[in-house]
């Protein structure tokens, strides 16, 4: 049957429900969402592609040119860590310390907490040079210091947003509104995944509640099956994948397989892209009980990997753990494993904050590194770290907030890293001013981040696009953005 033929039988099952959805007020037009160009032919090409089919939602695709990398580890610490305490070296700051930053600098510049006339607070610890690169790093920073050749740091990072929670949103899912599909998500629906018996997608969490909340690793409004997947540290990986006492192995794949019989015949009636979804979803949930549990036991890791990552194989959920684990995850085909740390929000006390969450992440950032490369699979894997936006040159105190030495939002200038896949290593891109207020050398959207990593995975971001409302939306926005070229 040819993609128009199986178009005209889908059509006979319409009802106005659908219609009305398709119109803009449900779920949108599933079928015509494609991940190439809006031409007829391209969208008869993936009609079998979309999730109404049962050839599996998430199944390994062909991206719009060959990739570098494989799958994705995006490091996020939430909460905007200091940049100024870690990348961005400005001993102006030292000489400036206690007076305020001149007029014409911070001239209409708006923050969440500070006045912009507020004193100037110098670097909290010293920089040195490192590796054959010259990278100039904080001394909180000594492990990653060691794999520094192997990695590229970007100074130049600018944000549109200056709060937290849309901010988070806004680096996760190119929007700082709730309700679009993250980055993981994108990537599941556009070129799926290599893992049969674990998801896309998967979220670890450590060290706290996170601003921009579940709706940073949403499918949005793509099909829910490409929504990431948050595991836990301790007892069942997922909530109800072991079965219920008195139900054994036999009893569950009968009753699964009445259950998909029932759905099947329903999706054949309506062609509703969920009961597809929801189809899959059992069948994932079935294989993951023998396979998950497996992933999980750290206690597979010899003892020498355990203390590469200060990791714990008795379990406990931190950062190093979750690190080891995304290894574990990425080397079992899932392709895109979202690590989040929170406790980045120093508004007061930077010097202590910093100081502490180095001591948590600095280890495992770099063990990953060493890990994946030990492995051969650092040349396929593409490691991100970062958070939603920077810190601002100017102290934060407030005798009312209980808050001294601090710093506040700064949306204008932060640092990221990223490493492998196809990333060019021993780079430093970028430059801020000598205030650390401005990016004065070669600028970087979050957006243009967003089109790096898909282009790393072989995917054209101006043509990953999906139709919903009326509207075709993409991850990185209307406006023109491009790959960060000299990293690749």
């Amino acid at each position: 049957m040819t993609a128009r033929d199986e178009h005209t039988a889908w059509l006979k099952g319409r009802t106005r429900r659908h219609f009305f959805a398709d119109c803009g007020v449900g779920l949108g037009q599933i079928a015509l969402a494609s991940l190439w160009s809006n031409s007829a032919a391209a969208d008869d090409e993936l009609a079998s592609n979309q999730p109404t089919s049962l050839a599996g939602p998430t199944q390994p695709r062909p991206g719009h040119f060959p990739p570098t990398a494989k799958r994705v580890i995006y490091l996020f610490m939430a909460g905007a860590p200091s940049q100024l305490e870690l990348f961005d070296n400005k001993p102006k700051l030292r000489e400036l310390e206690g007076k305020p930053l001149p007029p014409e600098v911070i001239r209409g510049q708006r923050y969440a907490f500070i006045q912009p006339d507020a004193a100037v607070l110098g670097p909290q610890f010293p920089f040195g040079k490192h590796g054959q690169c010259g990278a100039e790093l904080s001394d909180q920073l000594p492990h990653l210091a060691k794999v520094v050749d192997d990695i590229s740091i970007v100074r130049s990072m600018r944000t549109d947003l200056f709060n937290h929670a849309p901010a988070q949103l806004f680096i996760n899912t190119g929007s700082g509104i709730p309700g679009r599909p993250s980055m993981g998500s994108w990537l599941s629906y556009g070129i799926g995944s290599e893992a049969d018996d674990l998801p896309s997608f998967v979220v670890l969490k450590s060290s706290g509640n996170l601003s921009g909340g579940a709706s940073m690793w949403s499918s949005g409004f793509l099909p829910s099956v490409h929504q990431g997947v948050p595991f836990r540290s301790q007892g069942d990986p997922i909530l109800h994948v072991s079965n219920p006492r008195g139900v054994d192995d036999r009893a569950q794949r009968e009753s699964l397989d009445a259950i998909g019989k029932l759905n099947r015949l329903r999706l054949d009636a309506i062609a509703d892209p969920e009961i597809a979804t929801r189809i899959e979803a059992y069948e994932m949930a079935y294989r993951m009980q023998s396979r998950a549990p497996e992933l999980m036991d750290l206690t597979r890791e010899d003892q020498r990997t355990l203390e590469q990552y200060g990791a714990d194989a008795k379990g406990g959920g931190g950062f190093a753990n979750n690190c080891l684990l995304a290894r574990r995850l990425v080397e079992r085909g899932v392709r895109f494993v979202q690590v989040y740390h929170a406790g980045w929000d120093h508004h007061s006390n930077v010097e202590g904050g910093v100081r502490g969450q180095c001591k948590q992440t600095d280890q495992a950032c770099a063990a990953l590194i060493q890990d994946l490369k030990d492995r051969d699979m650092l040349k396929d894997t593409l490691v991100v770290w970062g958070g939603e936006f920077g810190r601002t040159p100017m102290v934060e105190a407030s005798q009312a907030l209980g808050r001294s030495k601090g710093r506040d939002h700064h949306p204008q200038a932060f640092t990221i890293w990223m490493a492998g896949g196809g990333i060019r290593p021993g780079i430093t891109l970028g430059a801020t001013d000598e205030l650390g207020f401005h990016v004065v050398e070669r600028p970087v959207h979050v957006h243009d981040l967003q089109a790096t990593i898909l282009h790393c995975l072989g995917i054209d971001h101006t043509r990953l696009s999906f139709k919903f409302q009326g509207l075709r939306y993409r991850l990185t926005g209307v406006e023109e953005h491009h790959p960060i070229k000299e990293l690749l």
